[in-house]
């Protein structure tokens, strides 16, 4: 089949998981020979990560939901790359792009990665009515979301966040990260990467860990920045856990922290998938997390990990006892990770996904 030429559109200036997923879905798409143009922000991260890696990049204002300029500059974008089809990232991107689309003549799809409900509001509809072919989401939850929501069932197809195991090779060996971060021989090391913010429960598991009983050799790791940064060390400082935790802030070697923890651990009150849990099963170290959005899809309790209901102090207390006590346990949970991988979680499945709904959303745009 002939080679597509495909436009993205992401609104965002900073980076985090889900540019990951369209850098992933991009590099995949030109390994198979499509031509590719990613439309972002000037001065955006996204900006400067396209052009480290090679990829056609085009830099549009979108300072907002009324940028009417930017509808205008993303559809000379648009037609000037002679797109066939226009992918959408972001809610922003969304609504903008889906417009530029609109007007651009070219049918447009987007991908829904958070798992709150849209709102009933005349653009919600017109986004998920006449400017979209396809509503994709990143998981069931996800797409439950958005049927709640009122979009077309049929309109919504469902196509998991993906990890590239090849690329999460550590940089560093085992020991020496350890080392560096003074987790001594037999200290069992858990692991968070995230934001620091509500939504990820980082405050649940700081209380879960002040609950069990005096236990001298486990430590945890969170990599990671946002605004509950402050209040989070307070909390870890007033529950006297500060010699066992560490802030290590924003880090760009989290396939290094993965392979040196023995846990990892997400204990999210909201989440659309956690792509952070499926790096950790690439990287073979068993999951505790939270049974929320796609989270609890992703993580088969008791076969890569163990599962808590969110915000179970208790609960959660009790899964990282069980881990930090039995080895046997953290080892057949772990080994499991990259056979659930390959049901359906791999970089390469889901660029593979997309490019079948896209040639899908084009054949129906010819018969119609």
């Amino acid at each position: 089949m002939p080679p597509l030429r495909i436009a993205h559109v992401d609104a965002e200036q900073g980076f985090s998981g889900g540019e990951v997923q369209v850098f992933l879905l991009i590099e995949g798409l030109r390994g198979l020979g499509h031509e590719v143009l990613l439309l972002v922000p000037p001065r955006s991260r996204a900006e400067a990560e396209a052009r480290r890696r090679g990829i056609e990049v085009a830099s549009v204002r979108m300072a907002n939901d009324l940028d009417l300029g930017a509808v205008s500059a993303l559809r000379r974008a648009i037609e000037g790359f002679r797109a066939e089809i226009v992918h959408l990232h972001t809610g922003r991107a969304t609504w903008l792009g889906g417009l530029a689309a609109r007007f651009a003549s070219v049918p447009a799809i987007t991908t829904r990665r958070m798992d709150r409900r849209i709102r009933a509001s005349w653009r919600n509809r017109l986004v998920y009515g006449p400017l979209v072919a396809r509503a994709v989401a990143i998981s069931p939850a996800v797409r439950d979301e958005l049927a709640r929501g009122g979009v077309d069932p049929a309109k919504i197809s469902t196509i998991p966040s993906s990890v590239d195991p090849a690329a999460l090779a550590p940089r560093a060996a085992r020991e020496a990260t350890r080392r560096a971060l003074e987790a001594e021989e037999g200290t069992v090391v858990l692991l968070v990467l995230a934001s620091l913010v509500r939504r990820k429960g980082l405050d649940v598991l700081l209380d879960a860990l002040a609950s069990l009983p005096p236990r001298p050799d486990f430590h945890l790791w969170i990599a990671g920045a946002g605004p509950e940064r402050t209040a989070l060390e307070a909390q870890s400082e007033r529950l006297g856990l500060s010699a066992r935790v560490r802030f290590l802030g924003s880090r760009d070697d989290a396939p290094d922290l993965l392979a040196a923890c023995d846990v990892y651990v997400l204990p999210s009150r909201r989440e659309g998938l956690g792509v952070s849990a499926l790096e950790a099963m690439a990287a073979r170290r068993p999951v505790v997390a939270s049974r929320v959005g796609g989270l609890g899809d992703a993580v088969v309790d008791q076969r890569t990990g163990l599962l808590v209901p969110p915000e179970d102090t208790a609960e959660l207390a009790r899964a990282l006892a069980r881990l930090l006590a039995d080895p046997a346990l953290r080892r057949r949970l772990g080994e499991a990770g990259p056979a659930r991988l390959a049901e359906g979680f791999l970089a390469s499945q889901m660029v593979a996904a997309y490019e079948k709904l896209y040639r899908s959303v084009l054949e129906e745009r010819r018969k119609s």
